[in-house]
C-alpha cells in the first residue's frame, strides 16, 4: 500500500478533483483505492454523492482520540472516508493531545492489507487535519493552478512541507501538477515556464476545461462515469498515468 496526499495550502488549485478523478481512474486500472477526506467543506464527498454524512464516520475521532478508521463508504468502485463540516472541530480537538498528528498513519497501518493505494484530500490550510494528511503520506502530489497566485504560493509550499519533514524526514514531493492552464493565454504560458524552472518533477499541465468539471462534481461523479472519452476525461487519463508512474503503480497505456 503506498499513501499519497495531495496537498496545497491555497485553496481553488484542482486538489479535489485530482483526488477523485486520479482515484477513479487508478481503481479502474483494477487497483484497491482508498480516498479519505479530510477537508471540512466535504467537496470530496459530496463530488462523488457521499452526502448526508454523521460525524462517526469521518476521521473526526480517529483525528482526536486515536480510534481506528472508520468503516469507508463504497461508490464508483473505491471506498471512502467522507468528511463533513463538524470535522472541522477536530483541528482544536487535537491540540494538546500527545502524538494526535500520527493517529492517520497509525490507523493505515492496520488496513494496510486491504489496499493498494490512499489518497488523502488534505484540507487548503496549514492546520492540524493538514499535518494530519501530511504526517500519514508516503508522498505528496502537488497542484498548482498556473496563475500568478500558483507562484505567490510556492514559497508557502515549501515552508509547509519543511514543517511537515519534521515529523517525516523522508517525506518527499512525488510530483507537481499545473492545472487550469490555458495555452491561448500568455500569461500561463510564462507562468508554466516558471514552475518548469523551479520545480521538479512537474506534470504535463492539466487543461482549463470549466464545464465538464463543474457538472460531473454537481452530478457527483468522476469525469470517468460522466463524460467518458471526454477531451476532460483524456486529461485525467493522462495525470493518472503520470501519477501511477510516481507512486509505482501500474495502469494502462
Amino acid at each position: 500500500m503506498i499513501t499519497a496526499t495531495i496537498f496545497n495550502h491555497a485553496g481553488g488549485a484542482g486538489k479535489t478533483s485530482l483526488t477523485r478523478d486520479v482515484g477513479y481512474e487508478l481503481s479502474q486500472a483494477g487497483h484497491r483505492v482508498l480516498l479519505i477526506d479530510l477537508d471540512p467543506q466535504a467537496n470530496l464527498s459530496s463530488w462523488l454523492g457521499v452526502r448526508r454524512v454523521q460525524l462517526s464516520s469521518t476521521v473526526y475521532s480517529l483525528a482526536t482520540e486515536g480510534a481506528p478508521l472508520p468503516q469507508p463508504v463504497e461508490v464508483h468502485g473505491m471506498h471512502v472516508v467522507p468528511s463533513q463540516v463538524d470535522l472541522a472541530l477536530a483541528e482544536t480537538g487535537m491540540l494538546g493531545v500527545p502524538g494526535s498528528q500520527l493517529f492517520l498513519r497509525q490507523a493505515l497501518e492496520a488496513v494496510r492489507m486491504h489496499y493498494d493505494v490512499v489518497l488523502i484530500d488534505s484540507p487548503p490550510s496549514l492546520g492540524q487535519l493538514a499535518i494530519l494528511g501530511a504526517a500519514a503520506a508516503d508522498c505528496l502530489i502537488v497542484p498548482i493552478p498556473v496563475r500568478t497566485k500558483g507562484l505567490d504560493a510556492l514559497p508557502g509550499l515549501h515552508k509547509a512541507t519543511s514543517l511537515y519533514r519534521r515529523l517525516r524526514p523522508d517525506l518527499t514531493v512525488a510530483l507537481y501538477v499545473p492545472t487550469l492552464y490555458d495555452v491561448r493565454r500568455s500569461h500561463d504560458r510564462e507562468v508554466l515556464e516558471d514552475l518548469r524552472r523551479h520545480l521538479s518533477p512537474l506534470a504535463e499541465p492539466i487543461p482549463e476545461r470549466a464545464a465538464v468539471w463543474l457538472d460531473s462534481s454537481m452530478a457527483g461523479q468522476p469525469v470517468g462515469v460522466y463524460a467518458p472519452g471526454s477531451p476532460v476525461h483524456q486529461d485525467v487519463q493522462r495525470v493518472t498515468r503520470e501519477v501511477a508512474s510516481v507512486l509505482g503503480l501500474a495502469v494502462p497505456a
